[in-house]
C-alpha cells in the first residue's frame, strides 16, 4: 500500500532552531509525499489529548508546558510504510541512542529536546491526524515522481 499516512510534528525546539526545511527535505528526499502542513501553537487541552497515554508519567506536566511553549509544525506524510519508515527517519526517542543520519541522531542530544514527534502505529497516526487536522485539510494528490519511486 503506497498511501499509508503518518503524523509528524516538528516540536518547538526544532522550529526555533530553523529545522523545518531540513526535516521536510529528509522526507521528500526519501520519496514521501506531503499531504498536509500547518504551523500552530496548540492549546494545553489539545496537547493533553494528544499525549493522554502519557498522562500518568511524572514528566507529563513538563511535556505539556514545553510543547505549548512555541509553534509546532504539524504535518501529514504519505507513502508506503510511512509510519514505520517515518520513525526510522526520526531515529530513537533518546537522541543519544539514535544513529547518525537520522533526524534526532543529527540534530538532538536530550530526550526532552528531541526535535520531532512521529506516530508509532497506523491506528495512532489516524487518531493524531484527526486531532491536528480538520476534514479537508489533508490533500490527496499524485506526485509526478510517483512512478519513479514505486514499482507499482
Amino acid at each position: 500500500m503506497s498511501n499509508e499516512q503518518t503524523f509528524i510534528a516538528i516540536k518547538p525546539d526544532g522550529v526555533q532552531r530553523g529545522l523545518i526545511g531540513p526535516i521536510i527535505s529528509r522526507f521528500e528526499s526519501r520519496g514521501y509525499k506531503l499531504a498536509a502542513i500547518k504551523l500552530m501553537t496548540p492549546s494545553q487541552e489539545h496537547l493533553e489529548k494528544h499525549y493522554e497515554d502519557l498522562s500518568s508519567k511524572p514528566f507529563f506536566p513538563g511535556l505539556i508546558k514545553y510543547m505549548g511553549s512555541g509553534p509546532i509544525c504539524a504535518m501529514v506524510w504519505e507513502g508506503r510504510d510511512a509510519v514505520k519508515t517515518g520513525r526510522v527517519l526520526l531515529g530513537a526517542t533518546n537522541p543519544l541512542a539514535s544513529q547518525p543520519g537520522t533526524i534526532r541522531g543529527d540534530y538532538a542530544i536530550d530526550v526532552g529536546r528531541n526535535v520531532c514527534h512521529g506516530s508509532d502505529s497506523v491506528e495512532n497516526a489516524k487518531k493524531e491526524i484527526a486531532l491536528w487536522f480538520k476534514e479537508g485539510d489533508v490533500i490527496s494528490w499524485k506526485s509526478a515522481a510517483h512512478d519513479w519511486i514505486y514499482e507499482k
